[in-house]
């Protein structure tokens, strides 16, 4: 009796936690989705940040620096003399030594620090007022967009051209002739064409192989059958399968197997990376119709298996 008393016990102080569990997982898989999709975009918008639009808008300061620094050197007697008014009656502060840059850029930049240490020679005054006056994120980071997806547009419509893609060969043979950059970018290459290439994903078809052991099923992508001396030693045809990792299907490893082993599977390159990405979450739909339909059945029996 006692032991039958606290199993019922232990059963209702489990029940509350199954609601509030519940209500977590539902709250995590509603905001899962769109906090994922930030975390990508931030990492992909980071990078080009990093990686890109910093090294630019440095070229495009110390451009605009060239051109609008305004560096004077005076020799005065009293070091101590904070500024110098010229016969034009333009007032110049001095930075340091006998330099002297207008008193505008110098407050400009002094107002904008708000007591931080100020920069320690005219030319990094001249590179924060550049910042502050021109360069200013809500104007450059639109700017670099439109530039940036004009420059792949163009870039796309050049190399699509005769003497574009002559050019581009060209550069390439260069580049391939570099002991040690060719193998790099002979991979980096084929693995940018297979994903973007629309001649190259037209050929790819998905496929399903057992993997890392028989009985178990991983999503693959076959990308060539030309290993003519692996098909010779297996005496039957071969092909090689990339074998993509979720939820990033950049990371993933290529292996070779025989082709009575490799199951075509009746998806798209879409739809077999939305699965991968989603770690199984989103099948393809008539996959989803099935598993809908088996569910459906299995609760419809249950009612009447409790019933008999």
């Amino acid at each position: 009796m006692e032991s039958a008393r606290t199993s019922q016990r232990g059963q209702q102080s489990s029940r509350p936690a199954r609601p509030f569990r519940t209500a977590i997982f539902r709250g995590l898989g509603v905001l899962a989705p769109p906090l994922l999709t930030i975390v990508i975009f931030v990492w992909v918008g980071s990078t080009v940040y990093e990686y890109v639009l910093k090294p630019v808008t440095g070229v495009v300061r110390e451009a605009i620096v060239a051109q609008v620094a305004d560096i004077r050197h005076y020799s005065t007697a009293d070091r101590s003399q904070p500024t110098v008014t010229t016969e034009e009656g333009l007032v110049y502060q001095r930075i340091e030594g006998d330099t002297f840059i207008p008193f505008a850029v110098y407050e400009k930049v002094q107002k904008a620090t708000l007591g931080k240490a100020l920069p320690s020679s005219a030319k990094d005054f001249y590179r924060q007022y550049v910042d502050l006056q021109y360069l200013r994120p809500y104007v450059v980071i639109p700017v670099f967009l439109l530039l940036f997806v004009l420059v792949l547009y163009l870039l796309g419509k050049f190399l699509a051209a005769g003497i574009g893609r002559a050019l581009w060969r060209a550069l390439e043979q260069l580049i391939t002739r570099v002991p040690l950059v060719r193998s790099v970018y002979s991979a980096v290459k084929q693995f940018s064409d297979f994903f973007f290439n629309e001649k190259e994903v037209q050929f790819t078809r998905v496929v399903a192989i057992e993997y890392p052991r028989r009985g178990i099923w991983s999503m693959g992508f076959v990308v060539s059958e030309s290993f003519l001396d692996i098909s010779a030693a297996a005496n039957e045809p071969v092909v090689a399968v990339y074998v993509p990792t979720s939820p990033m299907p950049m990371a993933g490893f290529t292996t070779t197997l025989p082709k009575r082993d490799v199951i075509d599977l009746n998806i798209t390159i879409d739809q077999a990376l939305q699965f991968i990405v989603s770690c199984g979450v989103v099948a393809p739909p008539y996959e989803a119709q099935r598993e809908m339909q088996r569910l459906r059945s299995e609760s419809a029996a249950e009612p009447a298996a409790s019933g008999s």
